[in-house]
């Protein structure tokens, strides 16, 4: 459930134009999911709050009172930008936390990296102490620099 709310609020952060694919066309939940498994407690609640308030704060950013996920693709474009720039600290802050976590997957997205003519990442190097999931590429493509 937390990592469908970060999913649905990283899309909106992170949309595609032209030349680069957003996190609209990439699947972000694998990443989002190890993210969530692996943050100490002040990351895991500070991004799954800030997911939530991405849900209801468009009553105080666009004046629609539904949650985020079922405003049509201009409004939550509206909504996006609104936060960014909203009065209030924490609407704001949350929108940073929703950039800074979608970012980290953004870029290193071997799809994105290709259209900006940057080199791929390699493999994860096993360095996280989590058993099950040590070794594990995040990015299994990627296999170095094209």
């Amino acid at each position: 459930m937390w990592v469908a709310l970060l999913h649905d609020a990283v899309r909106a952060a992170f949309p595609s134009t032209a030349r680069v694919p957003g996190l609209d066309r990439l699947d972000s939940r694998p990443f989002l999911r190890q993210l969530l498994r692996q943050a100490p407690w002040t990351l895991w609640f500070g991004a799954v709050g800030s997911a939530i308030a991405w849900q209801v704060t468009p009553v105080l950013t666009i004046g629609w009172p539904v949650p985020a996920a079922m405003l049509p693709a201009a409004a939550r474009d509206r909504h996006a930008n609104a936060m960014s720039g909203h009065g209030l600290y924490l609407v704001r802050m949350a929108m940073v936390m929703i950039k800074t976590v979608g970012g980290l997957y953004w870029g290193a997205a071997p799809e994105v990296r290709t259209a900006l003519g940057l080199p791929l990442y390699g493999t994860d190097p096993a360095t996280v102490r989590d058993e099950e999931l040590a070794g594990r590429a995040i990015w299994p493509q990627s296999q170095g620099t094209p």
